[in-house]
């Protein structure tokens, strides 16, 4: 093979020195074959996706708030004659008699609220020992007797300020029972009913629907009406009838037999001779205005 001469380029020495080949290697070699640059094929046009088209949704429709209509307070508890039987009792339970005079058969509590607390549960002495006397709960396990009894031992206070008490009431649980059993007898010569129905009546008719309680609000003191729980009812009903009985009657001739029956049976009627039947509509009153 010939040996390479260098060639200088005609642009002298700045330019760079190229090896020259020989015709005859560039004749064998054949012709030089350009290389075209590899074509790029056209990408696809990129389709531009739409977002998608959010539905409109419904126009919200503002529901207005239920207008709360006043409950009616109902007609006073009477016992209908035939309308609500009273569930029948076990057969270990239905010779069982009050002081061993009135029976529990037929007796019902006609307001669906204080069935289940409002105890009526045959007992022959009403008395349970103060099993419940330790514990704030579970009072309706206690005969609705044995409840109103220890009411009347202590009516307590009336008003917040403990500025009117009970004052000298008889702590023998014995006496009491005593002077119950006898304004029982007074109640049944009298109406002609069973006086353990009579006093379930009374306790339903002075039971409070709502009362007002009081709270802060800025300088002053707001008051609001507020719905009482059955177990609170049942409580408030218990106190109005003892204190209306204490306070009804003191400073009087009247003997504790006679002041219980009558304050029972004025009750039971919802009559306003009643200081418990007073207290109710005097507390709900002030409720109705504070709504």
């Amino acid at each position: 093979m010939a040996d390479t001469k260098l060639q200088k380029p005609p642009g002298g020495d700045a330019a760079r020195e190229r090896p020259v080949l020989p015709a005859a290697a560039t004749a064998a070699a054949g012709p030089v074959k350009e290389i075209a640059p590899p074509v790029k094929e056209k990408a696809a046009p990129v389709k531009e996706i739409a977002p998608p088209v959010k539905e409109k949704a419904p126009p919200v429709k503002e529901i207005a708030p239920p207008v709360k209509e006043k409950a009616a307070r109902p007609a006073a508890v009477q016992a209908p004659e035939g309308a609500t039987e009273a569930p029948a009792l076990p057969a270990h339970l239905a010779g069982v008699k009050l002081f061993n005079r009135w029976s529990f058969e037929g007796v019902s509590v006609q307001d669906k609220g204080l069935q289940r607390y409002l105890n009526i549960a045959p007992i022959m002495v009403p008395t349970s020992r103060g099993r419940f006397g330790h514990t704030q709960i579970h009072k309706d396990r206690m005969s609705i007797v044995e409840r109103f009894v220890t009411k009347l031992m202590v009516p307590g206070h009336r008003g917040k300020k403990h500025k009117i008490s009970s004052g000298r009431c008889p702590a023998a649980n014995h006496a009491i029972m005593l002077a119950l059993e006898k304004a029982l007898i007074l109640i049944e010569k009298k109406t002609g009913k069973n006086p353990i129905q009579v006093l379930v009546q009374a306790v339903e008719n002075a039971a409070l629907y709502d009362e007002i309680a009081s709270y802060r609000l800025g300088g002053i003191i707001a008051r609001q009406s507020v719905t009482l729980s059955p177990a609170r009812r049942l409580d408030i009903a218990l106190r109005h009838l003892s204190q209306g009985i204490y306070h009804g009657n003191f400073g009087k001739r009247t003997s504790l037999e006679r002041a219980i029956a009558d304050e029972l049976m004025a009750a039971a009627a919802n009559d306003a001779k009643s200081a418990a039947i007073r207290e109710r509509q005097r507390i709900e009153k002030e409720a109705e205005g504070a709504r």
